[in-house]
């Protein structure tokens, strides 16, 4: 519809005058959308277990530490 265009070009001005804290947004956002995945579909995904919390705490340490260890042996 009309707010699509609408809203890419509020984006992109805003974007263009904001690029100083750019990184940290889009860090945010990925932060974000990592805590949606690990908090809704991967619980989903897992069926009925007695301690959600655990295993979806259990995915975020595991991913942490595979991310921890591609960026230091590169």
């Amino acid at each position: 519809g009309l707010v699509e265009p609408v809203a890419g070009v509020i984006g992109a001005i805003f974007v263009m005058k904001m690029q100083n804290i750019l990184p940290y947004a889009l860090c945010f956002a990925a932060g974000a959308m990592i805590f949606v995945v690990v908090e809704e579909l991967i619980p989903e995904s897992q069926g009925k277990y007695e301690n959600i919390d655990m295993v979806t705490m259990a995915t975020m340490v595991g991913f942490t530490v595979m991310m921890i260890l591609d960026v230091a042996l590169g």
